[in-house]
């Protein structure tokens, strides 16, 4: 499958949008968030991250870079990379440690991480389209093409 796109309205369908993909990630993978300031990529995050069963704040990790979530037998970790100074950073983080095991990671501005980071199950980018946004969803082996196939059957 090649590269989906999904347009969405409003904050509430990015929420929306964010569960599903918890329910077919099934709190497993690798997922890049990419966008401008402000796209809505921690919105989307939050979506996800509630949708596994969380229900305290997801706030978003820029100063620490890494927030963790224990929800039952799931485990997430949402990475804001943005003030990320040396790509080399990530080493002295263990960043190798959280892609071990059945976790779901998303990772907010992976570019600034470069060369420490695995290869993506899925790539988001996010863009303004009209007054909502624009989701670019593009898979980047098995499963990541499972995950935008249902999601694409859903959101099309």
């Amino acid at each position: 499958m090649s590269e989906v796109t999904l347009y969405l309205p409003d904050e509430k369908a990015m929420i929306k949008l964010g569960a599903r993909i918890a329910q077919v990630t099934e709190g497993c993978g690798l997922i890049f968030l990419d966008g401008d300031l402000g796209a809505g990529k921690t919105t989307l995050s939050r979506g996800i991250i509630r949708g596994l069963g969380h229900v305290g704040a997801v706030k978003s990790p820029t100063f620490t870079l890494v927030e963790p979530y224990e929800i039952g037998e799931v485990r997430a970790f949402h990475f804001d990379l943005y003030r990320l100074v040396d790509p080399e950073e990530l080493e002295y983080l263990g960043i190798r440690d959280y892609f071990e095991g059945d976790a779901l990671c998303l990772i907010e501005w992976p570019k600034r991480g470069a060369g420490f980071l695995p290869k993506p199950d899925l790539t988001i980018t996010i863009s303004p389209h009209n007054s909502g946004r624009s989701l670019s969803l593009l898979p980047q082996g098995s499963r990541g093409e499972s995950w935008c196939a249902a999601l694409a059957l859903e959101f099309k």
